[in-house]
């Protein structure tokens, strides 16, 4: 492999680790946000347990965001100089935004919200909760005004110099305002901020039907899977509007990127179809064992089954998309994921309507597991979209092999890549380890009738001695 080659998969996989951070601490926010709110209203303790069990989760979950996310900025300049340079006055701003109003709003709030029970008014320690939730929304902002103007650049122009004898090109701000709200900042911002709220809904009800089947704490666990369903339930309809506004963009904006999520080699002669399942060969240019609507594809892009959509053979063969199986399949595993998630979550709202929800085990099983699966949908769905460019890193404007730093050789490369794939795996088992340590641990025990004082602790090493009695005890 190449030094690009090379580069990308380091990236790849360092950007695929660091990605379900994010997406956890958005959702997980506003379950907080939500769960708090249930506590102040009714004042019962148990909502308080609830609070402080997932603040602690939040808490492990955003130190190894941070973590992993300082050691790709990083690489934008150890591997990709020529690419932080052309962007770097576009990315200035937005970046700097977001650790400025994003990260330090995150950060210093989370300390409230961690420390500040007992220390802080229920009203201020609600705020708190908010600005932490807040945090992670603004924060995801700046990112994906950055991603997005690199997928459809706007308010920009070209500015080349002269270095040392070598003539560099350098995008530069014209209109700060057009760059942020590019063509596809806002769809894109949508449909992951939905995806994320899919995610922390997942995680919430999973915890809680495993804690019912455990039959732990099952009153404030049953009221917690409640509040989480109606989140998933809104958020699953709303992503598959979010979705299909999303593809129009990528229509309209990066039209060889649909080609390549729907494996579109050929322009047909006609309408083009819509496949739900199949098998991209690239050597061949065609899918196999392709379950297709005839003309579905036309009709969601131009409103009628009959109109056609360019294939790739429209595009220069140096301006496809190199990946293309890999990317219909990722886009393809999202969108099923996608519609599984509405009827999971509508399957689940029956037996909820008809009163019979929790006395279905195989339902709250699969629930305990099923958390994974918005993670491989959001997964797949950013590994779709950035497939999907190339072999633009910055769209019509810089190519991706000629972004990397030129200084680069394969041996080093692959020594960073194999150092951070060592180091991740380690990060991970421990975030692992640590996760499933917390959640077994359960809710802190109930406070005495007289009301106790009562702290909670970002544990990032061991769990907490009397949650893990209690553990103990109702399990023996």
């Amino acid at each position: 492999m190449d030094v690009v080659a090379l580069s990308r998969l380091q990236f790849a996989l360092t950007t695929a680790f660091h990605y379900i951070f994010p997406p956890l601490a958005i959702g997980l926010g506003l379950m907080l946000v939500l769960l708090e709110r249930r506590y102040l209203v009714t004042k019962d303790p148990d909502y308080e347990r609830v609070v402080k069990f997932w603040t602690r989760i939040y808490g492990l979950n955003f130190a190894v965001g941070v973590a992993t996310g300082i050691i790709l900025e990083f690489e934008f300049g150890t591997n990709w100089s020529t690419y932080s340079r052309f962007v770097g006055d576009i990315f200035g701003s937005p970046l700097a935004a977001e650790g400025v109003f994003a990260f330090f709003l995150e950060s210093c709030f989370l300390g409230v919200l961690v420390f500040g029970w007992n220390r802080v008014g229920p009203k201020m320690h609600y705020f708190s909760t908010w600005m932490v939730f807040l945090g992670s929304i603004l924060s995801s902002i700046w990112i994906i005004v950055a991603n997005s103007w690199q997928q459809t650049p706007a308010g920009y122009h070209i500015v080349e110099r002269v270095v040392n004898g070598v003539t560099v090109k350098r995008a530069e701000i014209t209109d700060f305002w057009q760059a942020v709200f590019n063509p596809s900042t806002v769809h894109r911002l949508l449909h992951v901020w939905m995806a994320a709220f899919i995610l922390g809904a997942f995680l919430v009800m999973s915890v809680a039907a495993y804690f019912i089947l455990k039959k732990r704490d099952e009153k404030i666990w049953k009221e917690s899977f409640r509040s989480a369903l109606w989140v998933g339930v809104v958020f699953s309809i709303l992503v598959l509007g979010s979705g299909h506004f999303q593809a129009d963009m990528v229509a309209k904006q990066q039209p060889s990127k649909l080609a390549a999520f729907e494996g579109l080699y050929k322009t047909p002669e006609g309408g083009a179809p819509l496949y739900l399942w199949g098998l991209p060969d690239d050597e061949k240019q065609e899918v196999k064992f392709g379950l297709a609507i005839p003309g579905g594809l036309s009709f969601l892009v131009h409103g009628d089954f009959s109109t056609p959509v360019p294939g790739l053979d429209k595009f220069p063969p140096d301006e496809r998309p190199d990946l293309v199986a890999a990317t219909f399949l990722s886009y393809h595993v999202m969108v099923g994921l996608g519609m599984l998630f509405i009827f999971y979550m509508l399957l689940v709202l029956f037996f909820h309507w008809k009163g019979t929800l929790f006395q279905k085990k195989w339902l709250l099983r699969f629930s305990v597991v099923a958390v994974v699966l918005p993670l491989i949908a959001n997964e797949t769905g950013w590994g779709a979209a950035e497939m999907g460019r190339q072999p633009w890193i910055v769209w019509k404007l810089l190519k991706t092999k000629d972004a990397v730093s030129p200084i680069l050789n394969e041996a080093e490369v692959t020594a960073s890549l194999v150092m951070f794939t060592g180091l991740f795996t380690i990060l991970g088992i421990l975030w692992f380890f640590l996760l499933t340590r917390k959640i077994r641990a359960g809710l802190a025990p109930a406070p005495a009738p007289a009301g106790g004082e009562g702290s909670i602790e970002l544990e990032l090493g061991m769990g907490d001695s009397s949650s893990a009695a209690e553990t103990s005890s109702q399990e023996s």
